[in-house]
């Protein structure tokens, strides 16, 4: 029998390391926690999957370090485009690049997943506290000091104060890793999400689809970027997989052969429509897959989390699923943080699921029932469902949903505006143009606008009771400052300028003249007159002692 060899130590354990997994551990290693990455397969899986980012998503990359090397590699979509069997529009998604969306980024962009996830491997790599370890096949958990695999789901703080990973590693070695929290972001049959006894809900929508991806020996833009055809003889999804490659969806329907359907020669005979042939392109994917519809009923169970695709599945009719990942990754990364800090509880972690789910349920619904309309296979309920649709598509085109907010959390209690993504319009600093996130450097942020000669508060971290708004007590300008807080006045002549108007426009529009953003890019709570920064600032205090949740849109 091969032996184990003492356990590794770490902060945080992360199963998985797709693109999920990958962000987590990058956010966690940025500030400075242990990590262990345990990834079951030998090498990076290196085909297409997911292929969309919506603006968020990007901004999300863009805090990670990532979204400027990721961006000359996609495409941005102009439009997505829903016509039935003739070729008549039924639905038109206007992707607007040239409008500017809240996050700074284009409402929808096309990628390659393999770019993506090679740019977060590298950036990983520099991370001194981040370990990656492939070909390491988690089996069991182990609670606390206490010998013996766990019986059953791990659950509250009785689990001890670690959990142990036990995986099988390369050769049939064995390996252990202790770490204080342990991440489930191994995918829909998540070994995590089982051991931790995680219920999921199915949302009764299953299908299965042929996924092309093809690389085109000569470049073609397609315009509209994006086209769904729904069409009764086979509804079908052709889309970007970013610059140079074709993302082609074929719905299985009742007469394809079981052994068939998944060839590649059923693939070029689908492709075969779309001028697409062995002589002028390339397959470079093919395999069927079964969208479904589930989400877990709880997203913790004691030192145990889960994330991405193994905390949620959907179709992909909306282009949610990677983007609800990146989101996961996002709220998880800062509330570990607090909690192995020792700045907050770990209950501050019961927010994540709360956060999570709402908006995660939002996606899964909005995708399904957008399954619903393409997936008619009734010439007649066809037929009808494009009557209903005429007087949309007659109107133009309608722009991209906005991504659902968050559920009740780490928030202002009453604000209206809590839970709103911030806005990221380009700063003027030092007569340069950048990024708001940029400028601050992301993180906890207080950001006021002002008018010429209002004390700028860059250095607020080290300066007691310099002014944003308000003094800030000295024991809560230490407070601020121990959790990494930062505050900025963009004023006309100031430091950071609001170059474009358009923060005067968001900040009119609040009726504040002070935000405070979480790490996440979402307002905690927005405030105005004097001692909006100390208001802002000791409300987020009490919130992180106290570990209320607190429901947003209220007020």
């Amino acid at each position: 029998m091969t032996p184990t060899p003492p356990p590794a130590q770490a902060d945080v354990a992360i199963i998985g390391a797709g693109p999920v997994g990958l962000l987590v551990a990058l956010l966690l290693g940025r500030r400075g926690w242990q990590v262990e990455v345990l990834e079951r397969q030998a090498t990076a899986y290196g085909r297409p999957r997911a292929v969309h980012l919506d603006h968020e998503a990007a901004r999300i990359l863009q805090n990670a370090g990532i979204m400027d090397d990721l961006a000359p590699q996609t495409e941005v979509m102009d439009s997505y485009l829903w016509r039935n069997a003739a070729g008549t529009t039924l639905l038109w998604l206007d992707g607007a690049p040239e409008v500017p969306t809240v996050s700074g980024w284009p409402a929808s962009t096309m990628f390659h997943q393999p770019d993506l996830e090679r740019l977060l491997a590298e950036a990983v790599s520099r991370q001194p506290g981040v370990r990656v370890r492939m070909s390491h096949d988690v089996r069991d958990v182990v609670a606390g000091p206490v010998s013996g695999a766990v019986n059953g789901p791990v659950s509250g703080t009785a689990a001890g104060e670690s959990v142990s990973v036990q995986a099988d590693g390369p050769g049939g070695a064995r390996a252990k890793v202790r770490a204080r929290w342990v991440i489930g972001c191994d995918g829909a049959d998540s070994r995590i999400r089982q051991l931790a006894g995680l219920d999921v809900t199915d949302h009764h929508y299953q299908a299965e689809w042929l996924i092309v991806d093809v690389c085109p020996a000569e470049p073609v833009r397609w315009s509209p970027l994006n086209i769904q055809v729904c069409d009764p003889a086979r509804p079908t999804t052709a889309v970007s997989g970013g610059p140079g490659r074709r993302r082609f969806e074929f719905m299985r329907l009742a007469g394809d052969a079981d052994d068939d359907f998944g060839s590649a020669a059923t693939a070029w005979r689908l492709l075969e429509p779309w001028d697409l042939t062995p002589a002028n392109a390339v397959l470079e994917r093919h395999a069927v897959y079964t969208f479904g519809a589930r989400l877990v009923d709880q997203w913790r169970r004691g030192r145990l989390l889960v994330a991405g695709d193994a905390a949620h599945q959907m179709p992909p009719f909306a282009g949610q699923g990677l983007c609800s990942g990146l989101r996961d990754a996002a709220s998880l990364a800062w509330k570990l943080d607090l909690v192995l800090a020792g700045r907050a509880s770990d209950t501050l972690l019961d927010s994540y699921g709360s956060e999570r789910c709402p908006p995660v349920r939002a996606a899964i619904d909005f995708s399904v029932e957008l399954g619903k309309i393409i997936c008619v296979l009734d010439p007649d309920a066809a037929a009808a469902r494009d009557r209903d649709f005429a007087p949309i598509a007659e109107a133009g085109p309608m722009p991209l949903p906005d991504p659902p907010l968050p559920g009740p959390g780490v928030w202002l209690p009453g604000d209206p505006h809590a839970g709103q993504l911030a806005l990221q319009a380009p700063v003027g600093q030092d007569g340069s143009q950048a990024r708001l996130d940029d400028a601050t450097g992301g993180g906890w942020v207080l950001l006021g606008h002002g008018a010429e000669g209002s004390e700028g508060a860059e250095g607020l971290e080290g300066a007691e009771g310099s002014d944003l708004g308000g003094d800030l007590p000295a024991g809560l300008a230490r407070w601020w400052a121990a959790l990494g807080g930062r505050c900025f006045q963009l004023t006309p002549g100031g430091p950071l300028q609001d170059s474009t108007g358009a923060y005067g426009r968001w900040f009119g529009t609040l009726e504040r003249d002070t935000v405070l953003i979480r790490p996440d890019s979402y307002l905690f709570g927005t405030a105005a007159g004097p001692g909006a920064a100390a208001r802002l600032v000791d409300a987020l205090r009490s919130a992180l002692e106290g570990q209320a949740i607190a429901a947003i849109g209220q007020g």
